[in-house]
């Protein structure tokens, strides 16, 4: 006997909970491949570090659940121009080094994916975990096979930022609101909260096969 997620319990429930009463196809897909690899390499985990995750990629994807590029443009070159004039006008007052500026080979370290890697570091740290070069190829973490493993093996690893999933959700501690720094410090930290909880209440179980 094997359990595994209800997906058709799940989608119906977060199209309204989540996704204001419909689910595009892509949305769906992209759902999909998180539960993929949840239910190959993770099945027995905590289900809330899934709730997590889907809420993280929920917000950095800006709700699709596609890899995306930092900003949503359509290209690289675009990422950074809008990256540029954000920065000139002071609305990246975070950012102490532009880190979307071409290196001298010309790839931009912007924010791609299910997660919005960003940084060449972190590019070197997710080829090792990813099995695929992404310092020379970093649009590849834009493809749906990388972008799921970086976002589930960073957050459980604490590759981003050194805090884990199992550091704010065990079976001591339900910190849904400092959950976030495994990702990005506090930023909209209620917010991925609330997305997280929602998420949760949409994951059950179902068994599948027969016992022998």
């Amino acid at each position: 006997m094997t359990v595994s997620l209800d997906r058709q319990f799940f989608f119906d429930t977060v199209q309204h909970s989540l996704f204001k009463g419909s689910l595009a196809p892509a949305q769906i897909e992209g759902m999909n491949a998180i539960f993929d690899y949840w239910d190959a390499n993770l099945a027995t985990a905590d289900r809330r570090w899934l709730a997590y995750i889907l809420a993280t990629a929920f917000h950095e994807t800006a709700y699709t659940m596609q890899p995306v590029r930092e900003t949503l443009a359509t290209s690289d070159s675009r990422a950074v121009e809008i990256l540029e004039a954000a920065f000139a006008g002071g609305r990246l007052s975070w950012v102490k080094t532009p880190y979307w500026r071409p290196d001298e080979d010309g790839n931009s370290w912007l924010g791609r994916g299910l997660v919005q890697l960003t940084h060449r570091r972190n590019y070197e740290a997710m080829s090792e975990v990813t099995g695929i070069d992404l310092v020379a190829r970093p649009d590849r973490a834009m493809e749906m096979a990388p972008a799921v493993t970086i976002l589930i093996e960073g957050m459980l690893r604490g590759s981003f930022t050194s805090h884990r999933l199992c550091d704010h959700l065990n079976e001591e501690r339900e910190d849904w609101v400092n959950a976030r720094r495994i990702v990005n410090g506090t930023d909209r930290a209620e917010k991925l909260a609330g997305y997280g909880q929602a998420f949760l209440a949409a994951i059950r179980t179902e068994q599948c096969g027969s016992w022998t």
